[in-house]
């Protein structure tokens, strides 16, 4: 994901795009591998957006996308994929019924796509979705990001990630050991640890995750087997 914007960089902005992405793929079994913030600028978000297409099975973008002098991911994309910009057609109609007063230059640069592009149904929202080849290029504004998202989220979805918790009393120098024999004998298991300050019920939380379910069952058993007893508060 390539989170675009002076505002996020220079903490104007709390970005919550990266979060809800994150937490929303972890439900489609999608594992999300890097998070970029990038400035207002179209050599950065073009360098990252290669990179990122390049790299990864799909990328999404977030903020830039708009009318304004600042709003330049698009033009980056383009630069990214060695692209032009063009005016979509059906873009551009949609457009046109937005500014029912006439199509000011602003609202053309609404309608420029790199060359290539195709748009998604973005739900119940006017505007669609552009994508050129791997790439999903997003509105910063939460309250447009979010539907946008899950009108996607379908062509996203994998093999599920099943999930099991155990919290405890004792710190991560006592549990450590036990943390990574139970790894040694199940590699594959995605566990990681938490501590937590100032709470009077744990003093950390354990997640195990894995897409075999049974393999999790085993590797949570062995790991329960190994923890000292009294140290376990709670599981789920």
């Amino acid at each position: 994901m390539v989170v675009v914007g002076n505002e996020i960089l220079s903490g104007k902005v709390q970005d919550s795009n990266a979060y809800f992405t994150a937490r929303e793929l972890r439900k489609l079994g999608v594992t999300l591998q890097r998070i970029a913030v990038v400035p207002d600028e179209i050599r950065s978000i073009a360098d990252e957006v290669a990179y990122c297409a390049k790299t990864f099975d799909f990328v999404l973008t977030s903020g830039g996308v708009g009318p304004t002098h600042d709003d330049i991911t698009i033009e980056a994309i383009a630069v990214a994929f060695g692209r032009k910009l063009v005016v979509h057609p059906e873009l551009r109609r949609i457009v046109e019924e937005y500014f029912k007063g006439g199509l000011n230059a602003a609202g053309l640069k609404m309608a420029e796509v790199p060359e290539g592009a195709v748009l998604n149904a973005a739900g119940d929202l006017r505007f669609p979705t552009v994508q050129i080849e791997n790439v999903y290029i997003l509105p910063g504004i939460p309250q447009i990001f979010e539907p946008k998202f899950k009108a996607l989220a379908g062509r996203f979805a994998t093999d599920p990630y099943f999930l099991r918790a155990i919290f405890l009393s004792a710190n991560e120098g006592i549990i450590a050991e036990h943390l990574n024999a139970c790894l040694k004998l199940y590699p594959e298991l995605l566990l990681g640890s938490y501590p937590r300050v100032g709470d009077s019920e744990y003093r950390v939380k354990l997640t195990l995750e894995s897409k075999d379910e049974h393999y999790l069952t085993r590797a949570f058993d062995h790991l329960i087997g190994l923890l000292p007893g009294d140290a376990v508060v709670k599981t789920e």
